[in-house]
């Protein structure tokens, strides 16, 4: 490969690995915040013991998911150096503000909603997972108005060798935006709950102690679910109206992963609509139907990546599209030599973090609700236990 391609491929990698955790993140905050909600206005210890313990798999999951964020913005610097140069004061913009959102407000009310467990008052605490839900939606936005603008680039002007920024507006009203943004939420919820029904029927299946839990885990889980690849679907054909003609007609590498994608997509719509839906009274009984549940689980997250590989590779050759070509977005001086060990070393890290982060929810998973670490009475404090029902 030479090295405009071993660029490219780095940072497909790297994006692939990361959106797997974004996708998780998106869907299981709003799953977490509703189970609190549930908690808070019943007092129902069930309903605690689900906000811990899916809440603690949403923690595991966004505190990895992190690190591969960290190594996202590092690419652009270090391999797109040209993209900043050119359009920096336009695409930096949304990705500055992502980064307060993300890395302050929504660490920060994390963080008050992990340790002030016990110590809030109960609405203040249920108000803090709800502000994570929307400050992650809100990170996910801006990102999405970044990328936007790389498939449509509005509100803009070229002055010289840079674009420069003359109407904010036109971008939150970017056709590329208004309906890609409800579809990565509607993918992300899909995902979190496909998470919950997978998850669900293993322990259903292995006769666990805890059947009500799982049971009403599975239910929320095809519910959302539902919800999910409904508005997944809905928003995914919607952006077929702003999409530039010859997008992904010209470009076969685009238009099979959208093809796979939309092929399989329809399919889990089928299934998960016009027969999980109506069989939800019955699913949990069903221990026959459990393995199959559980190989739906990674479907979700394969479709988010096909639809993001579908989006990236269909603006090639452009960076920005008919503004800015990917060649020379690179930054001057890069050698094969250097983006294949930086390939290396990044796809290493994000691998192992992919990998420790499968092997530490499916630890959660196996174990159950019992002794989960968020949430547990400090020593001692006395609080009725979340598992009394």
């Amino acid at each position: 490969m030479d090295v405009l391609e071993l660029a490219r491929t780095q940072f497909a990698v790297t994006g692939s690995l990361h959106f797997l955790f974004v996708v998780l993140t998106l869907g299981l905050a709003p799953l977490v915040a509703i189970m609190n909600t549930r908690w808070v206005m019943s007092g129902k210890p069930l309903h605690e013991a689900m906000t811990r313990f899916w809440g603690q798999i949403y923690v595991v999951n966004y505190a990895l998911g992190i690190v591969t964020g960290l190594v996202m913005e590092f690419q652009f610097g270090l391999s797109w150096s040209g993209l900043s140069h050119y359009a920096g004061d336009v695409f930096g913009a949304p990705l500055a503000m992502e980064t307060l959102v993300a890395f302050f407000l929504e660490s920060t009310f994390l963080g008050l909603w992990i340790f002030g467990w016990g110590r809030l008052p109960r609405w203040a605490h249920l108000a803090c997972i709800w502000l994570v839900t929307l400050t992650a939606y809100a990170s996910a936005f801006y990102i999405m108005l970044a990328n936007s603008f790389l498939q449509n680039p509005v509100g803009s002007v070229a002055r010289g060798d840079r674009l420069e920024l003359v109407d904010f507006g036109a971008l939150l009203t970017n056709k590329s935006l208004i309906f890609s943004f409800p579809h990565v939420i509607g993918a992300g919820l899909f995902t979190g709950a496909m998470v919950l029904v997978g998850a669900s029927a293993y322990q259903l299946r292995r006769r666990t102690e805890h059947v009500e839990f799982f049971t009403r885990s599975l239910r929320t889980g095809v519910v959302a679910a539902a919800l999910g690849i409904f508005v997944t679907i809905g928003f995914g054909y919607a952006q077929f109206a702003g999409i530039q003609d010859g997008k992904f007609s010209d470009n076969t590498g685009a238009a099979v992963a959208l093809g796979m994608m939309i092929e399989f997509g329809q399919l889990l719509a089928l299934v998960v609509l016009f027969v999980m839906l109506p069989m939800i009274g019955v699913l949990p009984r069903w221990r026959w139907t459990h393995p199959l549940l559980m190989l739906m689980t990674p479907l979700p997250f394969i479709l988010a990546i096909m639809g993001w590989l579908a989006r990236e590779v269909g603006r090639q050759p452009w960076m920005i599209w008919e503004k800015l070509t990917v060649a020379d977005a690179m930054s001057p001086g890069l050698t094969s030599g250097m983006v294949a060990a930086s390939l290396a070393g990044f796809a290493g890290v994000l691998g192992l973090l992919a990998v420790v982060d499968y092997v530490l929810i499916a630890r959660i998973v196996r174990r159950g609700p019992r002794d989960v670490a968020l949430g547990a009475v400090p020593a001692g404090e006395t609080r009725s236990p979340a598992l009394s029902y």
